[in-house]
This record gives C-alpha cells, sequence and structure tokens, in this order.
C-alpha cells in the first residue's frame, strides 16, 4: 500500500468516527461508568459506534493487522502491525459539551509506533504524523480547508514553560509531589484537554505536558505527532511512552531533561 494510499486510509477512519460520533455531541446523551465503585470512567454509545466503525474498516482493508481499542479490547496484539485506537479520548469533556476531545488513532509496527492522527470533528482539525513529519489539518478563515506543518517552541526553562495536565485529582501519593515539583516552576499550568494539550504542544503553543495512568491508546497515537513536531516524549523513567503509565513530553529536548529530573525528585 502506498504511502498516498495509507494516508487516505486513515483519514478514511478519522471520517467514519466522526460520522459515528458527532451526531452525538451536544446531545442528551447519556454514560454508562465502567469504574464502578471508583473514579467516574464513562462510556456512551458514540465512543462505542465510533471505535466499532473504525474496527471495521481495518478488519476488511488489513485483516493481518492487530488492533488494540479502549472499548472493545484487543485483537492479534502480538502482530506485526497493530492499530491503537480510542474512539473518543477526552469522554467527560465530550458528555460536558467542551470540543476538548478528540479520536486518535495509531499504527505501530513490531511495537513501535510508526503513524499517529488525532481528529478533532467538531472543529473539522486533525493533527497528524509519522515521527519525522507532523502536519495540521483544518479549516482556513474563509471556511476552505488548509494544511500545514507543525513545530514545537524552543523552551529551555521552566519558567518560561506553560504546562498542562487532564487534572491534578489524577495524580495520587509520590506521583502528586513529583507533578508538584514540576508545575511549581513553571510559568503557567492550566488544566484539561486530554489528546488536544499534546497537539498544542506539537502546534507550539504548549512547552510541556505531564500526565499518568494512561493507557496505550491513550498516548501511543500521540507520540509520532509530537516527535515529528520536534518534541521529546517519554515515560517518567526516560523510557517508551508506548505502553502509556506515566508519560512527559515536551516541545524542548532542553525543558524535558529539566522535568524529568524534577520528576524524579
Amino acid at each position: 500500500m502506498s504511502a498516498v494510499d495509507f494516508s487516505a486510509f486513515v483519514h478514511q477512519l478519522a471520517d467514519a468516527a466522526a460520522e459515528a460520533s458527532l451526531p452525538f455531541f451536544r446531545t442528551a446523551l447519556g454514560a454508562t461508568d465502567k469504574n464502578v465503585g471508583g473514579a467516574f470512567d464513562p462510556v456512551t454509545e458514540a465512543d462505542k459506534a465510533a471505535e466499532a466503525a473504525m474496527r471495521r474498516l481495518i478488519a476488511a482493508q488489513f485483516p493481518t493487522h492487530g488492533v488494540v481499542g479502549e472499548e472493545f479490547g484487543a485483537r492479534d496484539a502480538g502482530a506485526d502491525y497493530v492499530w491503537t485506537l480510542d474512539p473518543i479520548d477526552g469522554t467527560r469533556a465530550f458528555l460536558c459539551g467542551l470540543p476538548l476531545w478528540g479520536t486518535l488513532i495509531g499504527l505501530g509496527k513490531e511495537g513501535a509506533p510508526v503513524y499517529g492522527m488525532m481528529s478533532q470533528p467538531f472543529t473539522r482539525e486533525r493533527f497528524f504524523g509519522d515521527g519525522a513529519r507532523a502536519d495540521w489539518r483544518g479549516p482556513g478563515r474563509d471556511g476552505r480547508p488548509i494544511e500545514r506543518r507543525l513545530a514545537t517552541r524552543p523552551c529551555e526553562a521552566l519558567a518560561e514553560a506553560t504546562l498542562m495536565t487532564t487534572s491534578p485529582h489524577l495524580f495520587s501519593g509520590d506521583d502528586a509531589a513529583a507533578f508538584a515539583r514540576v508545575a511549581q516552576g513553571c510559568r503557567l499550568v492550566r488544566y484539561g484537554g486530554d489528546c488536544y494539550a499534546y497537539c498544542m504542544l506539537a502546534a507550539g503553543h504548549v512547552d510541556l505536558v505531564v500526565e499518568t495512568g494512561l493507557q496505550s491508546y491513550d498516548i501511543a497515537p500521540l507520540i509520532p505527532i509530537i516527535e515529528g513536531a520536534g518534541g521529546v516524549v517519554t515515560a517518567w523513567d526516560g523510557g517508551s511512552a508506548a505502553q502509556g503509565g506515566a508519560v512527559v513530553a515536551a516541545g524542548d529536548a532542553r525543558l524535558h531533561a529539566i522535568a524529568l529530573a524534577r520528576l524524579r525528585g
């Protein structure tokens, strides 16, 4: 399959997810709690419909590829090529009517992320990359679609940095103390955003994202976008972030090194 065909297929996946999820946005949509007895972890019919639509397309086009998705689990996760799907990353924002959610689509080869896309159908934006390059596609001022290359911005000191995380309430114990060591030195700290925060980092509007408790489908599709824009993303121990867990992303390698040192205490 050629690069042009592959790109078209990923956009086709995003189109299918948008068609399934967008009609539910800003409606009286209910949610089921996947984490009964713990912190509220919502799932909606929009999540399920979007992932099912993408899985059908992948099975038809690439029957030997594996799939790991948030709503329907793993199929052939040991295959050479594995897709990671998060149909609505930011379901809480989705339920609140906030457009800070997105569909995450990633492809891994032999365990390493090689392509990723974040699609936000309400704003008609798409962020995508292959680790060497990343691009944004969305509406221009006249409403016509335009595309431009993504690039992170330089930032060598915490005192100059804008930091984002989804919620401070997701940190506890030692992780909360580690996050505080980073946050207290930053110029600006903002909460919310989920996958959108990482894309704003790739676009040069945010300098640092620090999170914990992520699953592979929360972060693997974003890694090629961040790296393709010139950023760095790892686990808190400096290793690969592809399997999730505690993750730190920075637009500047110098800032990433500082954040890692503070996270380690």
